[in-house]
């Protein structure tokens, strides 16, 4: 959080102009030991944030290799977005393309798409306290149930890989014996009779504005496949601050079976130690069940492990554990889109937005025009 113009840091650039900060809230995990996490209220920042170049920057190969940056901040993603693809001068680069928007920019005269295989994951969040979904088969059908394919590539325009389990496919720890669950309607079915489900009792589904178009899919994928129905808990904008408090406290019971969910990860070496951790581990946020006690162990073992191989292979074992007990509805990696000036060489990192790298060629319009 940078709340006003200074050297700050010592990274690439320093803060000429404006500011952005996080203003935020925390909510307890658990008291003993305690455990808490922020929740986003709102992102304050000024219309425009210039940044500049650090000379002082300790890595002269990395960068920069641009004088100043400017982030726009008075206009609408879908204005930036025409701004970048039907005109050039204003907008350069525009973040978190909507996958919808993806065929637009690869079409434009001046920009073209990056694709960033980024280090985030979407899936079915179960909630294992309510009947039903502490059954390993219920939650083995409702993996069965979804057709990740289609959801790819209805939801996704084709920019997201599937996932086995949790760990996405190109970091390190993913489990390597594994393959995502098939689309199987008719096994789904067997095991949901085999555990009991009544046929009048409907599966509740959350979703929330950001993973919309996500939730709707797995609705009907559930609805075509299992035969049961399907209510759609809608989580509106201004409360969901409300329901991040419920899901990561665990004071109150959770309205739902399954939250469809998004999360990233920020230690691309080790997944399970930002994304299983978050989810399934006693201190977890987004914990909704029991805890499980070999993933407790399998934890605590890679927490004091300083051998990378055998880290690597304790994060392989937990994301094993989490396929094989159907913890999760395991659907994607969405990939990161960018729309980037044709004359702008970006590098897309996996987890965050980096500009030391970037630099523009001869035709950009800020060298034509001195």
């Amino acid at each position: 959080m940078i709340d006003a113009p200074g050297p700050w840091g010592s990274g690439p650039f320093i803060l000429a102009e404006g500011y952005s900060t996080l203003d935020n809230e925390i909510a307890l995990v658990e008291a003993e030991p305690f455990t808490c996490t922020w929740l986003n209220r709102d992102q304050p920042r000024s219309d425009r944030l210039i940044l500049e170049a650090n000379t002082d920057y300790w890595n002269k190969e990395r960068g920069p290799r641009l004088e100043r940056v400017i982030y726009v901040n008075d206009i609408s993603p879908a204005e930036a977005l025409d701004k970048v693809c039907d005109t050039e001068g204003e907008v350069d680069i525009v973040s978190e393309v909507p996958p919808a928007s993806a065929e637009r920019v690869e079409s434009s005269e001046y920009a073209h798409l990056v694709a960033v295989d980024a280090l985030r994951v979407v899936s079915g969040l179960i909630n294992r306290n309510v009947s039903f979904m502490g059954e390993v088969r219920v939650r083995r059908a409702l993996n069965l149930a979804v057709d990740r394919d289609r959801l790819i590539n209805e939801v996704f325009a084709g920019y997201a890989h599937p996932v086995a389990a949790l760990a996405p496919p190109y970091s390190g720890g993913m489990t390597d014996d594994r393959e995502p669950y098939p689309h199987d309607p008719e096994q789904a079915r067997r095991l949901l009779t085999e555990a009991g489900w009544p046929e009048d009792r409907a599966l509740r589904l959350a979703i929330t504005s950001d993973v919309d178009a996500v939730g709707r899919r797995m609705a009907e994928d559930f609805r075509d496949s299992l035969g049961i129905a399907v209510e759609l808990i809608e989580i509106p904008d201004e409360e969901l601050l409300a329901a991040q408090h419920a899901l990561v406290e665990k004071n109150l019971p959770l309205p739902f079976d399954v939250l469809a969910h998004a999360w990233f990860d920020l230690a691309a070496g080790y997944p399970p130690g930002v994304i299983h951790r978050e989810y399934f581990h006693s201190g977890g946020a987004f914990r909704a069940g029991p805890t499980i006690p070999e993933f407790e162990d399998l934890l605590a073992r890679s927490l004091v492990e300083t051998d990378a191989n055998k880290l690597g292979e304790l994060g392989k074992q937990i994301d094993r554990l989490v396929y094989d007990e159907a913890l999760s509805v395991f659907l994607c990696c969405p990939q990161a889109l960018y729309a980037v000036n044709n004359h702008v060489k970006f590098n897309g990192y996996a987890t965050t937005l980096e500009l030391a790298e970037t630099e523009v060629d001869e035709g950009h319009w800020s060298r034509r025009n001195g």
